[in-house]
């Protein structure tokens, strides 16, 4: 009888990925991957530690699981157990604690803590590559990991080191296997994206803050764009200042692009972004956006935003929500601050009470709310091209649901398959956020 493992991830896309993967070695050596509330064997929980809240939920979940499965072996991976791991190794509800450069071995250290024999095949880091997926049409592609940025509120840095680039024939092998087994989308993720090729084109440069090599990257995506199979390729995440009138013509050249950019702007006040040590301000992101906008129609323009920043005051405040309803982001990820030990921004004065962080997040997100709206309106009577995914039921009705694009959820009554595109009329949908409409 196989044994069995079960995975639940925690944080980012990069995160996401990994959960792939490790899911993937376990099925190369033998194991059943199952849901993560159904009996296990090994149950892997993928942490985060890019605040306290998520160092939080990360013990929380390494312990429910221990109480879903009692004799199985709880894993703790990744980010909370790279940053703190000597508090990981005390807590009894964790068997075994891997760090983030060992998840290339994960396979290999519970055969190790079981005594049984090492699996059959390889298992360095030139090995940690995305295979498969389960019935799934998007896939997330790390690109690079690590950041040289060092913000301020940020302990990321210390979890998963300096800027480092996969090299792009592993990375365009790996989409070639994806594609042949019915993967269409392509979300290029890492830690920090704007940096790929930057440790390739300076192999013996020192960890910089401006660190960016945007023709190497676009090398990259052209070369994607150009494997068959590839329908679409969507970015994760950009750093703001990579955004240049050259670098976004070379962005609108590649077909299979979408016009869907995340750029993270953390806080509409200079004078935050300062303490932040973000190293823009708000005029270089705001000419950023303008770029998009002349270069690509109407582009999805989303971003992340923190309230409650250590000091920051209630005129701050006010310039961060003025400068977002000015930009009119399609959405923004709205977080409140969580003070992180080991980052700069614990130690500084005029923490936020939680009532004022959560009195400011909740004034940022009825301006999301109004944005978004705003942002899907435009799109009633339009025609798009919508990549469909899953069955899901909304407002009582059994819906095939799907994205544009510029990632606008569409849903629809339809008997066609999921996993294709298919040019649709949009028109309102049976929920707010959501677009419905009909085949063309």
């Amino acid at each position: 009888m196989k044994k069995r493992v079960s995975f639940h991830n925690l944080g980012c896309k990069v995160n996401a990925y990994e959960t792939d993967v490790m899911a993937a070695l376990f099925e190369d050596a033998g194991y059943e991957t199952v849901p993560f509330e159904e009996p296990a064997d090994v149950v892997v929980i993928n942490t985060c530690t890019v605040t306290n809240i998520a160092d939080r939920k990360s013990r929380q979940m390494l312990h429910r699981a221990k109480k879903l499965n009692p004799s199985a072996i709880v894993v703790a991976a990744g980010c909370y157990v790279t940053a703190d791991a000597e508090r990981a190794l005390k807590d009894e509800g964790i068997d075994i604690c891997i760090g983030n450069p060992d998840k290339p071995r994960i396979v290999e250290m519970v055969a190790e803590y079981m005594g049984e024999q090492k699996p059959a095949g390889n298992s360095g880091p030139e090995c940690f590559r995305l295979t498969r997926l389960a019935e799934r049409t998007r896939a997330y592609i790390k690109i690079q990991d690590g950041c040289n940025q060092f913000c301020s509120y940020c302990i990321i840095p210390f979890a998963r080191g300096r800027t480092v680039s996969r090299s792009k024939e592993e990375i365009l092998s790996e989409i070639r296997g994806l594609t042949a087994k019915g993967v269409k989308e392509f979300v290029i993720t890492g830690i920090h994206v704007s940096s790929y090729g930057y440790d390739i084109k300076y192999p013996d440069a020192g960890p910089k803050a401006d660190c960016f090599a945007p023709e190497i990257l676009l090398d990259l995506l052209k070369s994607i764009d150009e494997t068959e199979g590839v329908e679409r390729i969507r970015l994760s995440s950009l750093e703001p200042r990579i955004i240049t009138k050259e670098f976004a013509q070379g962005l609108k050249e590649i077909k299979g692009l979408c016009p869907h950019f995340h750029l993270s702007l953390q806080s509409g006040s200079d004078s935050v972004l300062k303490r932040m040590n973000r190293h823009y301000d708000t005029g270089v992101y705001e000419n950023c956006v303008a770029i998009l906008r002349d270069t690509f129609d109407d582009p999805a323009i989303t971003t992340d935003v923190i309230v409650g920043f250590p000091g920051e005051t209630e005129e701050e405040f006010e310039q961060s929500l003025k400068f977002a309803e000015k930009i009119g982001f399609y959405q923004m990820h709205i977080f409140k601050y969580s003070k992180r030990k080991g980052t700069v921004a614990a130690g500084m004065p005029g923490q936020l009470t939680e009532a004022q962080k959560a009195e400011r997040s909740d004034r940022m997100e009825e301006i999301e709310r109004k944005m978004t709206e705003a942002y899907i309106s435009r799109h009633e009577g339009t025609e798009a091209e919508v990549l469909f995914e899953e069955e899901a039921v909304i407002d009582g009705q059994n819906m095939l649901t799907g994205y544009t694009r510029e990632y606008v959820r569409v849903a629809v009554k339809t008997d066609v398959p999921a996993g294709g595109i298919y040019r649709i009329r949009l028109r309102r949908g049976p929920e707010a956020g959501i677009l419905s409409g009909v085949e063309l």
